[in-house]
């Protein structure tokens, strides 16, 4: 082969990798899905916003259940349900791995410079996992803040982690677990003294086991003068909005409904979290 035919075979072959590579982060777009009657929606495990039941093998959690009405009305028979951690959710994204994400993920602005978000769907407050009897008497993230000895265990990719730097958490104090599957075991054991979670995750695996418990008197960190609640939406890759749009024209009618309100509460949403679901847009949570 000549030199010249030699680079041209180089630069066919370094243009058709590009354009793999343009096709594989080029998430479906919204008439693509509904003329294939499928979307791929991720969930983290992460019981009670989005997981997979091991007994029946079917998606459930406050995002799943409003995610298949959505789907339906939609006009989308065929959800391919993909389970991943959660610190994977936004690369599985960008990557095309899926097309939306339903582990109402809160919504902050560091997220929303690479992805795009839905309206919330829902509105949740934060909590702390302790060994049983709460040996230290924690009752707040600002403990830790408090007394340089104390470590405590945030899950990879969680928006705790901001909150506690904001508070002014040593990095020494922080220990990284993988997923909520760990937590137990972590704070059980004392690798860290607590679990941060929100608290509908933390009552969760509290009812897991006996040698943890939630802290009681928890309340939540005020940051700035701001007290830190999260609004969780569906997630979707930047360049996807026709799909988030038309997501968000079907959930703001369905948030309308008695069957969202049932749905979303019988996961353990208080009133306070349903209602207050409509207090923050996501404009407003992105520019924060």
């Amino acid at each position: 082969m000549t030199k010249f035919g030699k680079t041209a075979v180089m630069a066919l072959s370094a243009i058709a990798a590009s354009a793999l590579a343009s096709t594989a982060v080029s998430a479906a777009s919204l008439a693509e899905i509904q003329e294939s009657g499928s979307i791929r929606i991720a969930v983290a495990n992460e019981i009670p916003y989005g997981y997979i039941d091991p007994v029946s093998g079917e998606a459930m959690g406050a995002g799943p259940d409003v995610a298949k009405h959505i789907a339906e009305e939609l006009g989308v028979t065929d959800i391919e349900w993909i389970t991943t951690d959660f610190s994977s959710l936004i690369p599985g994204l960008q990557a095309d791995r899926f097309d939306m994400v339903a582990a109402e993920m809160a919504i902050i602005p560091t997220r929303c410079a690479t992805v795009i978000y839905s309206e919330p769907n829902t509105s949740y407050g934060e909590g702390l996992l302790v060994p049983a009897g709460n040996p230290k008497e924690l009752s707040g993230y600002a403990d830790f803040a408090d007394n340089s000895d104390l470590k405590v265990a945030i899950m990879a990719g969680a928006n705790q982690l901001d909150m506690m730097q904001a508070l002014g958490v040593s990095e020494g104090q922080l220990v990284t677990i993988s997923s909520n599957a760990d937590a137990i075991s972590t704070v059980s054991t004392g690798r860290a003294d607590a679990y941060a979670a929100t608290g509908l995750t933390a009552s969760e695996l509290a009812g897991q086991s006996d040698s943890v418990e939630v802290a009681e008197g928890f309340s939540d960190p005020v940051i700035n003068g701001t007290e830190q609640r999260s609004w969780g939406g569906f997630v979707f890759a930047q360049g996807n909005e026709e799909l988030r749009d038309a997501v968000n024209e079907v959930l703001a009618e369905y948030k309308q409904t008695d069957d969202w309100l049932e749905t979303v509460s019988g996961y353990g949403f208080t009133d306070a979290d349903t209602s207050r679901s409509f207090d923050m847009s996501t404009a407003e949570l992105c520019a924060e």
